[in-house]
Protein backbone atom coordinates (compact mmCIF):
# COMPACT_ATOMS: atom_id res chain seq x y z
CA UNK A 1 0.00 0.00 0.00
CA UNK A 2 0.96 3.64 -0.36
CA UNK A 3 0.41 5.61 2.84
CA UNK A 4 0.57 9.20 3.99
CA UNK A 5 1.37 9.79 7.66
CA UNK A 6 0.61 13.05 9.47
CA UNK A 7 3.51 13.71 11.82
CA UNK A 8 6.35 11.61 13.17
CA UNK A 9 5.01 11.43 16.70
CA UNK A 10 4.92 8.22 18.76
CA UNK A 11 1.99 6.52 17.02
CA UNK A 12 2.70 7.90 13.54
CA UNK A 13 6.30 6.71 13.71
CA UNK A 14 5.32 3.31 15.11
CA UNK A 15 2.60 2.58 12.55
CA UNK A 16 4.23 4.25 9.55
CA UNK A 17 7.70 2.98 10.35
CA UNK A 18 6.54 -0.59 10.90
CA UNK A 19 4.62 -0.55 7.61
CA UNK A 20 7.72 0.77 5.82
CA UNK A 21 9.77 -2.06 7.34
CA UNK A 22 7.16 -4.47 5.93
CA UNK A 23 7.69 -3.10 2.40
CA UNK A 24 4.91 -0.53 2.07
CA UNK A 25 5.52 2.96 0.65
CA UNK A 26 5.17 5.59 3.39
CA UNK A 27 5.40 9.40 3.17
CA UNK A 28 5.55 11.55 6.32
CA UNK A 29 4.53 15.20 6.43
CA UNK A 30 6.18 17.15 9.25
CA UNK A 31 7.41 20.58 10.29
CA UNK A 32 10.37 21.84 8.20
CA UNK A 33 12.95 21.52 11.00
CA UNK A 34 11.83 18.00 11.86
CA UNK A 35 11.64 17.03 8.18
CA UNK A 36 15.27 18.05 7.62
CA UNK A 37 16.39 15.95 10.58
CA UNK A 38 14.40 12.92 9.42
CA UNK A 39 15.72 13.23 5.88
CA UNK A 40 19.23 13.02 7.32
CA UNK A 41 18.82 10.16 9.81
CA UNK A 42 15.48 8.51 9.04
CA UNK A 43 13.23 6.89 11.62
CA UNK A 44 14.47 4.92 14.60
CA UNK A 45 12.31 2.11 15.93
CA UNK A 46 13.07 -0.17 18.85
CA UNK A 47 10.70 -3.11 18.42
CA UNK A 48 10.85 -6.16 20.69
CA UNK A 49 14.35 -5.17 21.78
CA UNK A 50 15.67 -4.81 18.22
CA UNK A 51 16.80 -1.47 16.79
CA UNK A 52 15.75 -0.58 13.25
CA UNK A 53 16.68 2.45 11.17
CA UNK A 54 14.21 3.36 8.42
CA UNK A 55 15.94 5.58 5.88
CA UNK A 56 15.01 6.63 2.36
CA UNK A 57 17.98 4.82 0.81
CA UNK A 58 16.91 1.48 2.32
CA UNK A 59 13.11 1.65 2.36
CA UNK A 60 10.31 3.32 0.44
CA UNK A 61 9.93 6.16 2.94
CA UNK A 62 9.85 9.92 2.27
CA UNK A 63 9.79 13.00 4.50
CA UNK A 64 8.30 16.29 3.32
CA UNK A 65 7.74 19.66 4.99
CA UNK A 66 4.21 20.35 3.74
CA UNK A 67 1.03 18.48 2.88
CA UNK A 68 1.15 19.96 -0.62
CA UNK A 69 4.61 18.50 -1.24
CA UNK A 70 3.57 15.15 0.20
CA UNK A 71 0.45 14.90 -1.96
CA UNK A 72 2.51 15.57 -5.07
CA UNK A 73 3.96 12.10 -4.53
CA UNK A 74 0.49 10.53 -4.52
CA UNK A 75 -2.07 9.25 -5.03
CA UNK A 76 -2.19 7.49 -1.66
CA UNK A 77 -4.34 4.60 -0.52
CA UNK A 78 -4.73 5.74 3.10
CA UNK A 79 -3.59 8.53 5.42
CA UNK A 80 -2.61 7.75 9.02
CA UNK A 81 -3.87 10.45 11.40
CA UNK A 82 -2.60 10.12 14.98
CA UNK A 83 -2.13 13.70 16.13
CA UNK A 84 -3.21 14.94 19.55
CA UNK A 85 -6.89 15.85 19.55
CA UNK A 86 -6.14 19.52 20.21
CA UNK A 87 -4.19 19.60 16.92
CA UNK A 88 -7.09 18.26 14.83
CA UNK A 89 -8.64 21.61 13.95
CA UNK A 90 -5.40 23.12 12.63
CA UNK A 91 -4.58 19.96 10.67
CA UNK A 92 -8.01 19.97 9.04
CA UNK A 93 -7.60 23.62 8.04
CA UNK A 94 -4.41 22.60 6.28
CA UNK A 95 -6.26 19.84 4.42
CA UNK A 96 -9.06 22.03 3.06
CA UNK A 97 -7.22 23.17 -0.12
CA UNK A 98 -6.45 19.54 -0.97
CA UNK A 99 -9.73 17.74 -0.25
CA UNK A 100 -9.93 16.17 -3.70
CA UNK A 101 -6.40 14.75 -3.38
CA UNK A 102 -6.85 13.42 0.14
CA UNK A 103 -7.17 9.64 0.56
CA UNK A 104 -9.36 8.04 3.25
CA UNK A 105 -8.02 8.81 6.73
CA UNK A 106 -7.42 6.14 9.36
CA UNK A 107 -8.05 8.12 12.56
CA UNK A 108 -6.05 6.63 15.45
CA UNK A 109 -6.64 9.52 17.84
CA UNK A 110 -7.95 9.32 21.39
CA UNK A 111 -11.48 10.48 22.11
CA UNK A 112 -14.75 10.00 20.26
CA UNK A 113 -15.22 13.27 18.35
CA UNK A 114 -12.28 13.42 15.94
CA UNK A 115 -13.86 11.20 13.27
CA UNK A 116 -16.91 13.43 13.03
CA UNK A 117 -14.66 16.51 12.71
CA UNK A 118 -12.73 14.85 9.87
CA UNK A 119 -15.96 13.79 8.14
CA UNK A 120 -17.23 17.38 8.27
CA UNK A 121 -14.23 18.49 6.20
CA UNK A 122 -13.37 15.52 3.99
CA UNK A 123 -16.72 13.74 3.70
CA UNK A 124 -18.32 10.60 5.11
CA UNK A 125 -16.41 8.24 2.81
CA UNK A 126 -12.99 9.61 3.79
CA UNK A 127 -12.84 8.41 7.41
CA UNK A 128 -11.93 5.04 8.95
CA UNK A 129 -12.12 4.91 12.75
CA UNK A 130 -9.22 3.18 14.45
CA UNK A 131 -7.36 2.85 17.72
CA UNK A 132 -3.94 1.76 18.99
CA UNK A 133 -3.59 -0.14 22.25
CA UNK A 134 0.16 -0.80 22.14
CA UNK A 135 2.21 1.39 24.50
CA UNK A 136 4.76 3.50 22.61
CA UNK A 137 7.50 5.65 24.12
CA UNK A 138 8.71 8.67 22.13
CA UNK A 139 12.38 9.53 22.58
CA UNK A 140 12.43 12.23 19.87
CA UNK A 141 10.66 13.00 16.61
CA UNK A 142 10.72 9.83 14.54
CA UNK A 143 12.42 7.89 17.36
CA UNK A 144 10.27 5.47 19.35
CA UNK A 145 10.42 2.38 21.52
CA UNK A 146 7.67 -0.25 21.69
CA UNK A 147 7.06 -0.56 25.42
CA UNK A 148 4.18 -3.00 25.33
CA UNK A 149 2.82 -4.71 22.24
CA UNK A 150 -0.94 -5.14 21.98
CA UNK A 151 -2.45 -4.14 18.66
CA UNK A 152 -4.59 -1.93 16.46
CA UNK A 153 -8.35 -1.75 16.03
CA UNK A 154 -9.98 -0.81 12.72
CA UNK A 155 -13.69 -0.15 12.13
CA UNK A 156 -14.97 -2.61 9.53
CA UNK A 157 -17.45 -0.24 7.86
CA UNK A 158 -15.23 1.19 5.09
CA UNK A 159 -14.50 -0.51 1.74
CA UNK A 160 -10.76 -0.29 2.53
CA UNK A 161 -11.02 -1.61 6.09
CA UNK A 162 -10.26 -5.27 5.35
CA UNK A 163 -7.32 -4.49 3.07
CA UNK A 164 -5.89 -2.01 5.56
CA UNK A 165 -6.32 -4.34 8.54
CA UNK A 166 -4.63 -7.13 6.57
CA UNK A 167 -1.64 -4.88 5.80
CA UNK A 168 -1.36 -3.84 9.45
CA UNK A 169 -1.64 -7.42 10.63
CA UNK A 170 0.93 -8.75 8.16
CA UNK A 171 3.35 -6.05 9.34
CA UNK A 172 3.09 -7.44 12.87
CA UNK A 173 0.80 -4.76 14.26
CA UNK A 174 -1.90 -7.25 15.38
CA UNK A 175 -4.93 -5.65 13.72
CA UNK A 176 -8.53 -6.52 14.56
CA UNK A 177 -11.68 -5.42 12.74
CA UNK A 178 -14.68 -4.09 14.68
CA UNK A 179 -18.21 -3.98 13.23
CA UNK A 180 -19.19 -0.88 15.27
CA UNK A 181 -16.82 2.07 15.40
CA UNK A 182 -18.50 3.61 18.45
CA UNK A 183 -18.02 0.45 20.53
CA UNK A 184 -14.32 0.42 19.69
CA UNK A 185 -13.68 4.16 20.24
CA UNK A 186 -15.64 4.49 23.50
CA UNK A 187 -14.07 1.31 24.88
CA UNK A 188 -10.62 2.76 24.17
CA UNK A 189 -11.68 5.98 25.87
CA UNK A 190 -12.48 4.04 29.04
CA UNK A 191 -8.85 2.93 29.19
CA UNK A 192 -7.66 6.52 28.64
CA UNK A 193 -9.87 7.92 31.39
CA UNK A 194 -8.65 5.80 34.28
CA UNK A 195 -5.94 7.41 36.47
CA UNK A 196 -5.31 10.21 34.00
CA UNK A 197 -6.96 13.49 35.00
CA UNK A 198 -6.54 12.90 38.75
CA UNK A 199 -2.85 12.07 38.28
CA UNK A 200 -2.28 15.29 36.33
CA UNK A 201 -4.23 17.55 38.70
CA UNK A 202 -2.72 16.18 41.90
CA UNK A 203 0.77 15.38 40.56
CA UNK A 204 0.51 11.92 42.11
CA UNK A 205 1.25 8.52 40.57
CA UNK A 206 -1.52 6.10 39.58
CA UNK A 207 -0.46 3.87 42.49
CA UNK A 208 -0.86 6.77 44.92
CA UNK A 209 -4.30 7.49 43.47
CA UNK A 210 -5.41 3.87 43.82
CA UNK A 211 -4.11 3.45 47.36
CA UNK A 212 -6.05 6.51 48.55
CA UNK A 213 -9.57 5.17 49.30
CA UNK A 214 -11.50 8.34 48.44
CA UNK A 215 -9.49 9.05 45.29
CA UNK A 216 -10.07 5.49 44.17
CA UNK A 217 -13.79 6.02 44.76
CA UNK A 218 -13.59 9.15 42.59
CA UNK A 219 -11.93 7.12 39.82
CA UNK A 220 -14.67 4.51 39.96
CA UNK A 221 -17.40 7.17 39.98
CA UNK A 222 -15.85 8.76 36.90
CA UNK A 223 -15.69 5.38 35.18
CA UNK A 224 -19.29 4.49 36.09
CA UNK A 225 -20.47 7.80 34.64
CA UNK A 226 -18.77 6.98 31.34
CA UNK A 227 -20.31 3.52 31.30
CA UNK A 228 -23.77 4.97 31.97
CA UNK A 229 -23.35 7.41 29.07
CA UNK A 230 -22.30 4.53 26.80
CA UNK A 231 -25.31 2.47 27.84
CA UNK A 232 -27.68 5.39 27.23
CA UNK A 233 -26.38 5.61 23.65
CA UNK A 234 -26.55 1.88 23.00
CA UNK A 235 -22.75 1.62 22.88
CA UNK A 236 -21.23 -1.66 24.07
CA UNK A 237 -17.99 -2.26 25.93
CA UNK A 238 -15.71 -4.45 23.81
CA UNK A 239 -12.27 -5.88 24.41
CA UNK A 240 -9.52 -4.33 22.32
CA UNK A 241 -6.33 -6.01 21.07
CA UNK A 242 -4.41 -7.10 24.16
CA UNK A 243 -6.73 -5.03 26.36
CA UNK A 244 -9.56 -6.63 28.39
CA UNK A 245 -11.78 -3.55 28.55
CA UNK A 246 -14.79 -5.55 29.71
CA UNK A 247 -12.83 -6.53 32.81
CA UNK A 248 -12.17 -2.82 33.44
CA UNK A 249 -15.90 -2.13 33.17
CA UNK A 250 -16.61 -5.00 35.57
CA UNK A 251 -14.06 -3.65 38.05
CA UNK A 252 -16.10 -0.46 38.36
CA UNK A 253 -18.90 -2.56 39.86
CA UNK A 254 -16.79 -4.68 42.22
CA UNK A 255 -15.92 -3.93 45.86
CA UNK A 256 -12.82 -1.75 46.18
CA UNK A 257 -10.77 -4.40 48.00
CA UNK A 258 -11.07 -6.59 44.89
CA UNK A 259 -10.84 -4.01 42.10
CA UNK A 260 -8.16 -1.72 43.53
CA UNK A 261 -5.14 -4.09 43.37
CA UNK A 262 -6.22 -5.40 39.96
CA UNK A 263 -6.52 -1.94 38.44
CA UNK A 264 -3.32 -0.71 40.06
CA UNK A 265 -1.39 -3.54 38.42
CA UNK A 266 -3.17 -3.26 35.06
CA UNK A 267 -2.88 0.54 34.70
CA UNK A 268 0.72 0.73 35.91
CA UNK A 269 1.87 -2.04 33.58
CA UNK A 270 -0.31 -0.90 30.72
CA UNK A 271 1.40 2.49 30.44
CA UNK A 272 4.87 1.05 30.45
CA UNK A 273 5.69 2.64 33.81
CA UNK A 274 5.45 6.22 32.52
CA UNK A 275 3.09 8.92 33.72
CA UNK A 276 -0.19 9.26 31.77
CA UNK A 277 -0.57 11.68 28.88
CA UNK A 278 -2.54 14.37 30.78
CA UNK A 279 0.27 14.66 33.32
CA UNK A 280 2.96 14.81 30.62
CA UNK A 281 1.10 17.52 28.68
CA UNK A 282 0.29 19.61 31.78
CA UNK A 283 3.74 19.52 33.34
CA UNK A 284 5.54 20.08 30.05
CA UNK A 285 3.94 23.52 30.01
CA UNK A 286 2.60 23.14 26.48
CA UNK A 287 -0.67 24.82 27.48
CA UNK A 288 -2.91 22.19 25.85
CA UNK A 289 -4.63 19.03 27.03
CA UNK A 290 -6.80 16.31 25.54
CA UNK A 291 -8.97 16.22 28.67
CA UNK A 292 -11.82 18.05 26.92
CA UNK A 293 -11.93 15.25 24.32
CA UNK A 294 -12.11 12.57 27.04
CA UNK A 295 -13.64 13.59 30.38
CA UNK A 296 -15.20 16.58 28.64
CA UNK A 297 -16.77 14.31 26.02
CA UNK A 298 -18.33 12.13 28.73
CA UNK A 299 -19.85 15.24 30.32
CA UNK A 300 -21.18 16.59 27.00
CA UNK A 301 -22.70 13.32 25.84
CA UNK A 302 -24.08 12.77 29.34
CA UNK A 303 -25.89 16.09 29.15
CA UNK A 304 -27.38 15.12 25.77
CA UNK A 305 -28.63 11.88 27.33
CA UNK A 306 -30.01 13.62 30.42
CA UNK A 307 -27.41 12.06 32.73
CA UNK A 308 -25.44 13.69 35.53
CA UNK A 309 -21.66 13.34 35.24
CA UNK A 310 -20.25 15.41 38.13
CA UNK A 311 -16.92 13.58 38.41
CA UNK A 312 -16.04 13.91 34.72
CA UNK A 313 -17.34 17.47 34.57
CA UNK A 314 -15.24 18.66 37.52
CA UNK A 315 -12.09 16.82 36.44
CA UNK A 316 -12.41 18.37 32.99
CA UNK A 317 -13.05 21.86 34.36
CA UNK A 318 -10.19 21.72 36.86
CA UNK A 319 -7.58 20.30 34.50
CA UNK A 320 -8.50 22.80 31.78
CA UNK A 321 -8.08 25.65 34.27
CA UNK A 322 -4.66 24.33 35.31
CA UNK A 323 -3.65 23.87 31.66
CA UNK A 324 -4.63 27.45 30.78
CA UNK A 325 -2.77 28.87 33.78
CA UNK A 326 -5.98 30.10 35.42
CA UNK A 327 -5.00 28.09 38.51
CA UNK A 328 -1.37 27.60 39.60
CA UNK A 329 -0.14 24.00 39.51
CA UNK A 330 0.66 24.17 43.22
CA UNK A 331 -3.02 24.76 44.04
CA UNK A 332 -3.85 21.04 43.89
CA UNK A 333 -0.38 19.44 43.93
CA UNK A 334 -0.52 16.47 46.31
CA UNK A 335 -3.65 17.89 47.95
CA UNK A 336 -6.38 15.32 47.27
CA UNK A 337 -8.84 16.81 49.76
CA UNK A 338 -9.05 20.02 47.70
CA UNK A 339 -10.02 18.08 44.60
CA UNK A 340 -12.41 15.78 46.44
CA UNK A 341 -14.19 18.81 47.91
CA UNK A 342 -15.12 19.93 44.39
CA UNK A 343 -16.91 16.70 43.47
CA UNK A 344 -20.12 16.08 45.33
Amino acid sequence: MKLLVFGAGAIGTYIGGTLALAGHSVSFTEQPKVTKELQQRGLRLELFGNQSSVTSDQYSVQFTASLRDTLEGGPFDVAIFALKSFDTSAALEGMKPYIEQMPPVLCLQNGVDNESAIKAVLGEDKVIAGTVTSSIGRRAAGDIVLERWRGVGVAAVHPLSEKLAAALDEAGLNARLYPRAADMKWSKMLTNLIANATVAILDMTPTEIFTHPRLFSLEMAMLREALAVMKAQGIKVVDLPGTPVRALALAAKLPAFISRPLLNKAVGGGRGGKMPSFHIDLHSGRGQSEVDWLNGAVARYGEKCGLQTPANKELNKTLLALTRGEIPLAEFSRQPEKLLALVR
